[in-house]
């Protein structure tokens, strides 16, 4: 099986093309993060000179500890969303990546199979076995990108899971001791 000058300009563009998709998408990521950052940050410095105001317009001391006491539960919630968004930049980002490799690889191996396929009709009489052991690596190598996929997808589920978890118990546990201290 030879490749014509076509089919390697064929393939090129296409890379290209895949190239360029994925740059798009990364800086797309990229520009959500700035934008999540911007926002958190606006709204910090907002929050800071509300409080502010609020702490030098204080009557008295049990005001002042109440409002600093109250600064602590909306913080760490804007925290856990904050960090959840950025997970979920960061995870949408990564799975279009993903879905690319996927997408080249699974090309790439059928590409690979068919040119084993190709020379093994073309194979002199008597390599039967060097061709059932190019068929039988490749199944292998097929077989552990698979398992090594859903790895990568259970990893991703839990970090998922863990990040919720921890988010939603962060907030429940700053719910509980603004309620406690009032």
């Amino acid at each position: 099986m030879s490749l014509t000058a076509d089919q390697i300009l064929s393939a090129q563009k296409t890379n290209f093309e895949t190239l360029f998709g994925l740059t798009a998408k990364a800086f797309e990521g990229v520009e959500k993060l700035v934008e999540l950052n911007i926002t958190a940050t606006r709204a910090a410095l907002t929050e800071a000179s509300s409080h502010t105001q609020s702490l030098l317009s204080a009557k008295d001391a049990q005001e002042l500890l109440s409002l600093q006491a109250n600064l602590f539960q909306p913080l760490a919630e804007k925290t856990a969303a904050y960090n959840r968004h950025l997970y979920n930049i960061a995870s949408a980002t990564s799975s279009e990546f993903t879905k690319a490799f996927e997408e080249k690889a699974g090309e790439l191996q059928k590409n690979f199979t068919n040119l084993v396929d190709s020379t093994a009709k073309n194979a002199p009489a008597g390599s039967e076995t060097a061709v059932a052991v190019m068929k039988s690596a490749v199944s292998a190598a097929t077989n552990a990108f698979d398992s090594m996929q859903k790895a990568v997808k259970q990893a991703s589920d839990m970090a998922e899971a863990n990040i919720n978890a921890v988010a939603s118990t962060a907030a429940n546990a700053a719910q509980a001791s603004t309620t406690r201290k009032r």
